[in-house]
């Protein structure tokens, strides 16, 4: 009871505008901006659509308070992949192209949750019409099976055996949605009590998650540093603004590390190298440029390079999703059918 009070709690406080409002929302104010228009100016001219209008005077009272552009998004309970992208504009002061790169990775992100949504609506469908099929067979077409062949013992064993593998299947897809449901709810709710080291270990065990992991930190990595790096900030404050955000925790603690070695006047070339969640070609960037304006040029090229190859890898994996769960339900129903017919064939042998 306390745990479905603290979800309903949970989604109440964090209920924010649809996705698709929040994207429309930091579309158009990137476009104003873009066309030359002030922050508070283009928010109200947001405000000729009804549809933002509560959004944009919202933000509009939050920045003429003296609140940060992240903190007023954040009130309205905008997705935390924005507000924690956009927290570096106190440091870079680049609010039109942050935007603007914030929508692009926002856009990719309802892309493939929709693409993942579509692939795995009909095997669900399936999954539960299916074990509604096992769980009749074995409860009224199995039993009558075994009465009609009863004086046939190799019969009656592979019906046996059938029924036994039915009950594992059904058994196993039971708990396999209890233990979903119940490992989703518990680090909903505990994840931030786990520490960073502990997280970090979890994630490089997760074998397909992990690499995503590398991907996702390696480009906010390259991203921030490269956008910091246009502000003339030297490497040790730009990884102290990184390590103080607490929005993107592994990012948060990476950075801490390197401004720890960087105090001992140590180069981070070389942990980098050894930071499971950051790409080894970010450390060899380091290495071949001494100059700040060239290794910004090489990491925002290396930060596109990398959306480009995100979007790519995680399409071409939810494409498999279908594939790979129709070849799986294709093999059981195949025995099943198998496991049914073949009492009939040694009947038909014995005629």
């Amino acid at each position: 009871m306390d745990l479905w009070q603290k979800i309903r709690f949970h989604h109440s406080r964090n209920k924010g505008p649809k996705n698709e409002l929040q994207l429309r929302f930091l579309t158009r104010l990137s476009r104003l901006l873009a066309n030359g228009y002030p922050i508070i100016q283009a928010l109200e001219i947001l405000q000729w659509d009804p549809q933002l209008k509560s959004a944009a005077s919202s933000v509009q009272a939050s920045l003429k308070s003296g609140k940060h552009f992240d903190e007023a998004l954040e009130e309205l309970h905008f997705r935390q992949s924005i507000t924690a992208y956009l927290y570096f504009v106190r440091s870079n002061g680049d609010l039109q192209n942050s935007i603007t790169t914030c929508v692009a990775m926002f856009e990719q992100r309802m892309q493939y949750m929709k693409k993942f949504q579509e692939s795995v609506r009909y095997p669900l469908i399936l999954l539960i019409v299916f074990a509604i099929l096992l769980y009749f067979v074995k409860q009224s077409v199995l039993p009558s099976f075994v009465d009609l062949f009863q004086n046939s013992n190799e019969t009656s064993s592979i019906i046996m055996l059938t029924m036994s593998f039915i009950d594992m299947t059904l058994t196993f897809l039971l708990l396999m949605s209890l233990t979903s449901g119940s490992f989703f709810l518990l680090w909903r709710f505990q994840e931030k009590k786990i520490s960073i080291e502990s997280r970090i270990k979890l994630y490089s065990m997760l074998p397909v998650y992990r690499h995503y992991k590398t991907m996702e930190i390696s480009f906010l990595f390259a991203s921030h540093l490269s956008s910091l790096l246009t502000t003339g900030l030297s490497m040790k404050e730009i990884l102290e603004n990184m390590a103080k955000q607490k929005k993107q925790p592994i990012l948060a603690h990476y950075a801490a590390l390197l401004t720890s070695e960087l105090s001992k006047g140590i180069y981070i070339t070389s942990m980098l190298g050894s930071m499971r969640f950051i790409d080894n070609q970010i450390s060899l960037i380091f290495q071949k440029n001494a100059d700040k304006e060239a290794l910004e040029k090489d990491l925002a090229i290396y930060a596109e390079f990398q959306t480009e190859e995100m979007h790519r890898k995680i399409m071409k994996a939810i494409t498999y999703i279908q594939p790979i769960f129709f070849l799986i339900l294709a093999s059981l129903i195949v025995f099943i059918y198998m496991a049914l017919m073949w009492p009939m064939f040694q009947l038909i042998n014995t005629i």
